[in-house]
């Protein structure tokens, strides 16, 4: 019982808070008429269910070098579904999306590993694997979606380029490039001000778990540097097999 309660009396404030950020989030989009408003907090309930779920399981997986690998295969596969979800679903949307991403987060973790910059160890592989994946998927959903808008957006100026007989890959080629820098500015940016205006949730987690600040500060750069990586492979690879176009395509929703 006591453990019970303990475990009641943390929850019990957790959420509190959770809840009223919920109603402040729907309000205000509700207030402000922008479509999809509750959205974002069914996002919050299917995420704490899912980190509820999680949290039951890694206690038997984090040392396991098989089911490691296994949760990062399941968070990978959702992570591409997602992402070529937002750009709309078709398999060979799907698999250029699984190629750019798995090119980009296979690459960086054996550098990362391979370089021993962090120790080869089951618990470090879901730690970063994860933290890439998650970020390569927004890198690569921001990438795929400005591409879309934009051709979109501009297909006169496209078409105009076909006219004059280049092809559509030199007819996007342009926009193709907008399209990596735009979908690399949040985590540039992130990056760049990093212990200035954001202090990172690996960074804090590192140190709450006993790390030295310079350890934490060490293995947060690793993380930096691996999603900045992963990102421009993805980005790079999603957008020069989006790009060539000989029909104007529908924006996303």
């Amino acid at each position: 019982m006591t453990s019970v309660g303990g475990t009641l009396a943390v929850l019990a404030p957790t959420a509190g808070a959770v809840v009223l950020l919920m109603v402040i989030t729907v309000g205000v989009l509700t207030w402000s008429r922008s479509p999809h408003r509750f959205a974002p907090a069914l996002a919050v309930i299917r995420g704490a269910v899912q980190l509820g779920l999680i949290s039951l399981v890694l206690g038997g997986v984090i040392t396991s070098p098989m089911w490691v690998a296994c949760a990062l295969l399941v968070m990978f596969t959702v992570a591409a579904m997602t992402a070529t979800r937002r750009i709309g679903f078709s398999r060979e949307h799907f698999a250029l999306m699984a190629l750019g991403m798995a090119l980009g987060v296979v690459v960086t973790l054996v550098i990362v590993f391979a370089t021993g910059a962090i120790e080869a160890q089951p618990r470090y592989l879901l730690a970063l694997g994860g933290i890439v994946i998650g970020n390569t998927m927004s890198i690569a959903t921001l990438a795929g979606r400005r591409l879309r808008e934009s051709t979109s957006e501009r297909w006169d100026e496209v078409e105009g380029w076909l006219a004059l007989g280049a092809t559509p890959r030199q007819a996007t080629l342009d926009l193709a490039r907008a399209a990596v820098y735009s979908a690399l500015i949040p985590s540039t940016d992130q990056t760049k001000t990093t212990g200035l205006v954001t202090l990172p949730g690996a960074f804090v987690g590192a140190i709450f778990g006993g790390i030295s600040p310079l350890e934490a500060g060490r293995f947060q750069i690793v993380v930096l540097a691996s999603i900045m990586a992963a990102g421009a492979l993805t980005a790079v690879v999603l957008v020069r097999g989006l790009a060539p176009a000989t029909l104007r395509p529908d924006a996303p929703d």
